[in-house]
């Protein structure tokens, strides 16, 4: 059987309180929803939350929070999912693409501040979405020093941590994914949330249509995921170590990881094994695919890896797009998997 790339989380406990809220009729949004707040504010310390349905609909009202005129700027980086670039045009806000650091999948303060000083004819940046891309937490805090509101997406981030804070914490707005290639993934959905209460104001004046809420069917697979998260980003960890040691043996190149404005490194919540290729990336899917294992570009559904921006706008985002592969990284892959996997890493062209 092939190993593919991604798996979503999910075991007997999931699918044991999907059924218990199906029997108890408790399909729409309600008291799950309520639940999953609760637990969700034990791991991330926040002030207020809103529970949704997607992470679509999740930057499309911390947009609409920050009462942005239309035509107005929003920085974001080369390498956002292309839903970024939707949303902007619902709301009639013009993307002001920022590039990455050299051999890094995040934007900095550095990075932005370049992006704000090309200036564009009747363009005013008005705030900030970093998308954590691939689990990378970047410097937020460095980043908020610009005196931008900052709206963090840490979907792919969660268990991530910068020195002692968690990923997603330093920004006035954040968004958790719960999408199927999400670190929480709960089939769908995505909360809002806002760490300090001056920020919360903002979440509480929003009254989402039910129709935006989240089903408690999805909640209730949430509320297993974050009690789970532990056992699973320890999971990970074990893997990517195997993983880090036969990439070690080979020329391919890992990203760096980053620091904060006090030198704090972060710790990798081990999202995914990318690989920064010195070969091409058609002949790795190829002898990867005569080993039955599964890898993808990387970056193929993003902004820059849709085409939506050109290349020159943003080299460093665009070299990666090109070069980063990823390999199979998840808790419910096997011992024998994971050695199967690493021994590809390893004899990789």
């Amino acid at each position: 059987m092939k190993i593919e790339v991604y798996s979503p989380t999910i075991r007997r406990k999931e699918m044991d309180a999907v059924l218990t809220a199906m029997v108890e009729d408790k399909v729409g949004p309600g008291e799950q929803a309520r639940f999953l707040i609760q637990i969700a504010k034990e791991h991330l310390q926040f002030d207020y939350c809103l529970a949704l349905r997607s992470p679509a609909i999740a930057l499309y009202m911390a947009l609409s929070s920050l009462s942005l005129e239309d035509g107005q700027g929003v920085v974001i980086s080369a390498l956002s999912p292309r839903y970024y670039g939707e949303v902007l045009r619902e709301l009639r806000l013009k993307p002001v693409y920022c590039d990455v650091e050299p051999g890094m999948a995040v934007i900095s303060a550095g990075t932005v501040g370049a992006a704000l000083a090309k200036k564009e004819d009747g363009l005013v940046p008005r705030c900030v979405a970093a998308h954590h891309t691939l689990g990378y937490a970047p410097d937020t805090a460095a980043i908020t020093q610009l005196g931008l509101p900052v709206i963090e997406d840490c979907s792919q981030s969660y268990g991530a941590l910068i020195g002692e804070q968690r990923s997603g914490s330093f920004g006035a707005l954040t968004i958790l994914g719960l999408e199927e290639r999400d670190m929480l993934t709960a089939g769908g959905g995505a909360l809002l949330y806002a760490v300090n209460r001056r920020d919360a104001g903002v979440l509480r004046n929003l009254s989402p249509f039910n129709e935006y809420s989240l089903p408690d069917l999805n909640a209730a697979m949430a509320v297993v995921q974050f009690k789970e998260s532990g056992k699973n980003l320890e999971k990970r960890r074990e893997i990517a170590q195997i993983y880090t040691q036969s990439a070690l043996r080979t020329r391919h190149k890992q990203f760096v990881l980053t620091e904060d404005g006090e030198h704090h490194a972060m710790e990798y919540n081990n999202y995914a094994f990318p690989l920064i290729l010195e070969t091409g990336l058609k002949d790795v899917k190829a002898y990867a695919k005569k080993k039955d294992i599964g890898v993808e570009t990387a970056f193929e559904d993003t902004l820059m890896g849709a085409g939506a921006l050109s290349p020159e706008l943003c080299p460093e985002a665009y070299s990666l797009s090109l070069r980063t592969a990823l390999f199979p990284l998840y808790p419910r892959l096997s011992s024998s998997e994971a050695e199967k996997v690493a021994k590809l890493i390893m004899t990789l062209p």
